[in-house]
């Protein structure tokens, strides 16, 4: 089951209150969910949480058989387990990437195994980052960056700190 939850607080990085970004949070454990979840809304996010990849497909609007989401639905980054049972996180990657509608959309996968052939095999499937577990702050940070970078180009200097 998705579920949806956002923070009040002003982003720091340049988002308005009305422009917080969306992530998709994919994650078949609870606690990796929560954590990644709690992380976002800390850095400002609106925050969506489902609990493998045929509930992200579904969310999406990509599902076998599932009319296509309206035009003004918008996710602006997805980050996805790779290890799940159904679908990993590599296999929805590459159905993210297939969908017209939804190819630009970053999608940052991670994982607590480091396993260079895998990180690889994502990063030329189309993912935008792969991540270790645990994830903090900082990779929170640098990822709300590379939202801003998407929304803003100019955005690039206060991400690399000039």
């Amino acid at each position: 089951m998705a579920s949806s939850s956002s923070s009040s607080s002003s982003c720091a990085m340049g988002f308005d209150f009305d422009e917080k970004p969306h992530v998709l949070a994919v994650d078949d454990s609870l606690v990796d969910r929560k954590v990644i979840e709690r992380l976002l809304i800390n850095s400002a996010c609106k925050v969506t949480t489902a609990e493998n990849g045929k509930r992200a497909l579904e969310f999406l609007g990509l599902a076998d058989g599932q009319p296509p989401k309206n035009a003004d639905f918008k996710v602006n980054m997805i980050i996805t387990d790779y290890c799940m049972p159904g679908m990993t996180g590599y296999e929805l990657l590459k159905r993210i990437k297939e969908s017209p509608n939804m190819k630009e959309v970053p999608v940052v996968v991670v994982s607590s195994e480091n396993i260079p052939t895998r990180i690889k095999q994502c990063l030329e499937e189309g993912a935008q980052e792969f991540l270790l577990k645990p994830l903090g702050p900082s990779d929170v940070t640098k990822l709300r960056c590379q939202i801003n970078k998407l929304k803003n180009p100019c955005q690039e200097m206060l991400c690399m700190g000039i």
